[in-house]
């Protein structure tokens, strides 16, 4: 299936061909993940601005100081604030594609698998060697950094351009 991107093109003007696969679709996320990133890590590469972002959005350490330079209104951490929403969407989207999540598992998994009470179904048993744990603390604050540099990357959707 071809998409054209926009309107369809009058005589002359590019033509963006895009092939989406039923494939693409089972895991969107990490389909638009495998684009995103790199061209994220080529904005952040060849960037000739930054625009205004929030201040409520960045670290404390990037809080601007009270006096604006008086030739172009910024203030002394405009730029490094778009620098960090940048890198924080780029770490995002990188863990995405990667298997973040094995990072926080340990130990030797022995499991084996037992007849349910009811017929057709096994239950799930640990067996005498099994070590495997997950630190789902640590986890749950790795995912909520990458959720906030989605939620950055939706509301920054219209400043990625240079």
């Amino acid at each position: 299936m071809k998409v054209y991107i926009g309107p369809y093109p009058e005589e002359g003007e590019q033509v963006t061909d895009v092939q989406i696969d039923d494939y693409d679709l089972w895991s969107m996320d990490h389909t638009l993940a495998k684009i995103i990133e790199p061209m994220l890590v080529k904005l952040a590469l060849s960037k000739h601005g930054s625009p205004y972002v929030d201040v409520e959005d960045c670290p404390p350490q990037l809080k601007p100081s009270p006096q604006p330079d008086p030739v172009t209104g910024t203030d002394d951490t405009h730029h490094a604030r778009w620098t960090w929403v940048l890198d924080e969407m780029i770490w995002a989207f990188h863990q995405k594609n990667y298997d973040w999540e094995e990072q926080y598992y340990s130990g030797e998994s022995d499991v084996y698998f037992e007849d349910a009470e009811e017929e057709g179904y096994k239950v799930m048993k640990r067996g005498p060697n099994d070590t495997f744990r997950v630190d789902r603390a640590a986890m749950k604050v790795h995912q909520e950094r990458m959720s906030n540099g989605f939620k950055l990357f939706g509301k920054y959707y219209e400043n990625l351009w240079d």
